[in-house]
């Protein structure tokens, strides 16, 4: 969605779904009220946040600002990475190409296998005794 110079997208990961606005300014980050190195502590997903911005070289020309919520850092990253994907194809249609080829705007599926009944978790048993 497009609202004047503000570009807004969503981007989802396992449990995690991240709501990301992109509008014109000097390369700042702001996940949920905070800056994006406070938020997220863990310096690889601080790079899985910023690839689309390096890929695309678009570091210093969009303000960004993240709400996200659900599930665990490194799925809060990867919706982070997928919405800011997708917003700045509606910032600049041209980058889909790159993006696409980098596999930023395709929603990573894979989630937590759930827990079978009868069973210890999602596959594993019991130990079996003869006796």
């Amino acid at each position: 969605m497009e609202t004047g110079n503000i570009f807004y997208a969503t981007g989802k990961r396992k449990d995690s779904v991240a709501k990301v606005w992109l509008r014109p300014g000097t390369g700042n980050i702001i996940v949920n009220d905070r800056d994006m190195g406070e938020y997220f502590d863990i310096s690889v997903n601080q790079e899985l946040l910023a690839s689309p911005l390096v890929l695309t070289e678009k570091q210093d020309i969009f303000d960004i600002k993240i709400t996200v919520m659900g599930g665990g850092q490194s799925g809060q990253a990867g919706a982070v990475r997928q919405g800011l994907s997708k917003a700045l194809v509606l910032a600049d249609p041209e980058l889909r190409g790159v993006l696409k080829n980098a596999g930023f705007l395709t929603r990573d599926s894979r989630k937590k296998e759930r827990k079978k009944y009868g069973k210890k978790g999602a596959r594993a048993s019991f130990q079996f005794s003869k006796r």
